[in-house]
């Protein structure tokens, strides 16, 4: 279980980790019950979780070929949708990006666990204008991001991790839904929820594009506690400013969760 969040004063970094090959992809408990999820899915509204640009293809299928490597997997060429196989092949989410003069630009994804935000609408999008509604991500993280992933070389996988509270466990939420009711201190152990995803970033050296990848985690606040973490994210809370705690949809709830924590 990852507890990223830290105690202190609040701060927005990329907080990036090197990792071995072998690390690339996480495998644990919930990987068949996720993959399933996203079998299902895609067979249901393929439209709402894959897109892709046109002239795009060659850099799906190196990413399928990468995959299918890492798993040890034969896999010959097909005519099938590439995108649509790594949606069912992995746990991780998979969203590539092409450099452009205005930076790296969103092509192609796969995208079965979206946290609050439409494929559709960012696709075609430099990530700078992807995270646009993020606060302080123009002023702070922008240029940090582009440069870092210009600069990122074939064979060096970096990860980072994200994380939010968040009142419903779903893992396919491209868009908030209205406020739980009911929710207090006493149950918030169980009606709340930290989100965690760890993001990996690599180059496919073929097509020269980045592979970014999203591993979701939902836990029950209840671990978090368990795990001994309920102060430090108590103090991450605290800390975070009023634009960031309505952009990760903690504000309606700020008060339970502290008292909770407490």
């Amino acid at each position: 279980m990852h507890l990223p969040f830290e105690a202190g004063s609040f701060r927005m970094a990329m907080g990036l980790t090197a990792v071995a090959e072998a690390d690339w992809l996480e495998a644990d408990d919930a990987v068949p019950a996720q993959i399933a999820t996203r079998v299902a899915l895609i067979a249901r509204d393929p439209d709402a979780v894959i897109a892709a640009l046109p002239g795009t293809e060659a850099m799906q299928h190196e990413l399928l070929e990468m995959l299918a490597a890492h798993l040890r997997l034969p896999w010959p060429a097909c005519d099938r949708d590439p995108l649509a196989i790594v949606g069912g092949l992995v746990a991780e989410d998979f969203c590539l990006l092409r450099a452009s003069e205005d930076g790296p630009v969103l092509v192609a994804a796969v995208l079965c666990f979206p946290a609050r935000w439409r494929l559709a609408e960012k696709l075609g999008r430099p990530l700078a204008a992807v995270h646009a509604p993020v606060p302080f991500y123009g002023e702070r993280l922008a240029g940090p991001v582009d440069r870092f992933l210009d600069r990122l070389q074939p064979g060096r996988i970096a990860v980072r991790l994200n994380w939010s509270v968040v009142d419903d466990p779903a893992l396919f939420q491209p868009a908030p839904g209205p406020a739980k009711t009911g929710i207090t201190a006493a149950n918030a152990g169980e009606r709340l929820f930290l989100r965690v995803e760890r993001q990996s970033f690599r180059r496919l050296p073929r097509t020269n594009t980045i592979a970014f990848g999203i591993r979701t985690h939902v836990s029950p606040l209840a671990r978090v506690r368990d795990a001994g973490a309920a102060a430090r994210l108590n103090d991450a809370v605290r800390a975070m400013p009023d634009d960031m705690l309505a952009y990760k949809g903690i504000a309606p709830f700020r008060a339970t969760l502290l008292g909770y924590l407490a």
